[in-house]
Formats: structure tokens, sequence, C-alpha cells
């Protein structure tokens, strides 16, 4: 996010070094315009959480994760609440060998490391990198190349009728109408709107329902919200099916992400049931 720069133009230095990591926080939410970088960008939190979006998706990125942006794609970002946060901008042509679309990937104990050192260097426009710098900075790169997506996105579809019917799930994620009802109300089929949202999205409109309710629980935690009252607001019928849900999707219980959100001794989320 272009405010924890010092200097801003510094991300599209093009004869700088080829990775420059940079670093800060901001104690306040935080939304950036859509903008657009030279170089690629890998940027995440290590405490609080990211939205990022670019026309087609929008990610929610916590400090697990972080977002894999090619060089010149426009995006926006949010954070929601206090941030800390970093970004790795890489020059153009080793990119290459990086990601060509958007993604998020789980962030490896090396590559957060290295991330942490090379933020702590100062960044001097004509200093050239020391050797030890070099190494380090071709280890973010290795790592980038070498880790996995996740799906932290919300695909959105194209056609019109079904973006109406998403974005009505989003802002209402525990709508109560089933996929009939929905198509109902967006004047198509139900065959219809179960074939396109495969279609646009590669997700069953079901399986899309359920990441939509996950990536906005996954803002309602960062608040400190307890995980019942999430549960509740998001439609599950018990808090336990929300939890279950959510470490399937996510590897973690959501009290367990939480925690590592708004560190300990700072949550809200009260008394939770034994499956948590």
């Amino acid at each position: 996010m272009s405010d924890l720069l010092s200097d801003p133009g510094l991300v599209d230095w093009v004869d700088g070094p080829h990775v420059i990591v940079v670093a800060g926080r901001d104690d306040n939410a935080h939304v950036s315009q859509p903008h657009s970088h030279a170089r690629g960008q890998l940027f995440g939190a290590t405490r609080g959480l990211l939205t990022v979006g670019v026309a087609d998706a929008v990610w929610l990125v916590p400090s697990s994760h972080a977002v894999w942006l090619p060089p010149h794609l426009q995006h926006w970002a949010s954070s929601h609440g206090p941030f800390e946060g970093w970004g790795a901008y890489v020059v153009e042509p080793l990119c290459a060998t990086l990601p060509a679309a958007a993604c998020t990937v789980r962030l490896s104990g090396l590559l957060r490391e290295a991330v942490r050192r090379a933020a702590a260097w100062p960044l001097e426009r004509h200093a050239p990198l020391r050797p030890d710098q070099g190494r380090v900075l071709d280890v973010i790169l290795d790592e980038i190349r070498a880790l996995p997506p996740e799906p932290l996105s919300v695909p959105m579809p194209r056609d019109a009728r079904l973006l109406r019917i998403a974005q009505a799930l989003v802002a209402d994620p525990a709508s109560p109408r089933d996929l009939e009802q929905w198509a109902a109300w967006g004047a198509l089929s139900a065959r219809t709107l179960s074939r396109r949202f495969v279609l646009e999205t590669g997700l069953t409109f079901s399986a899309w329902r359920q990441r939509a309710r996950l990536m906005r629980a996954l803002e309602l935690l960062a608040t400190g919200q307890p995980v019942g009252s999430v549960a509740l607001d998001l439609g599950y019928a018990t808090a336990s099916a929300f939890i279950a849900a959510f470490r399937q999707s996510l590897g973690s219980t959501p009290s367990a992400f939480q925690q590592r959100l708004v560190g300990p001794g700072n949550d809200n989320s009260g008394p939770q049931p034994a499956v948590a």
C-alpha cells in the first residue's frame, strides 16, 4: 500500500535492485485507489488483514498468506483496522518466470524471514547490493516461483445477471435464498444460473457462496467479533458448522485465526464450543 512507503516512486525504480522490499505500518484502516506498478508485486500483512481487488477477483489476505500481482496489473487494496505490512517489488524482466496471473500464496518460513531481512536494509538509489543481499533477494524470487497458489479469492462473474446475484450475496452472505430462488430473483433459470456460474467463476454456485461467506468471515474476525456471532451473521445454523467449514477451507479454527490477527489477550471471541 503506497502510503507505507517513504518514497512511493521507489517501487518502480527501473535501474535499482532486482527486488525492492519495503515494510511499514498504519494504525488506521486504509483504502488505496486503483493503481498499478511497473514491477511485479508480492505483498502481505505481518499483522492485520488486507483486501486486494483486481477487475475480476477480490482476495482477503491474512498474515499467513501474500498476494502476487504481475507488472502493470491495476489493483486496489484496503486494510481492516491497524495494519503492519510489507511489499516485495520485482523488476519486470524477472517476472517472466513468476506467476502470470494474480494469485495468493501461503507464506513459507523461509520467505517470511527473507522478506523481513531485506525490509530492514536502507534503500539508497545509488548504493550497489552486497553479494549477501543479492542472495537473499534471489531466495525471495525462488520462493515466489515454488509456492503453490491457494484459493483465497472470490472470482466475480462477468454476465450482468450473475454479477448482480453475486454482488447481492457478497452484501448479504446470510441470505436464506437457495439456488432456485436466486435464479428467479435474477430473472434466469436455475439450470442457466448453475451452468453459467461454473463457466464464469470455475466454482459451482454452492462452492462460490461458501467461499464468499468465508471471505466475509475473515473480515468480521479481524474486527474482533465473537466466533459465534460471525457464524450467525453468515447464516450458519450452528457455530460448530461454521468452525468445521472454516477449518476445512483454511486449515485453522476461526478462534486461532483471530488470535493471530489481534494478538493474545486482545480478541473478543468469548467462550467457544469445545470443537474450536
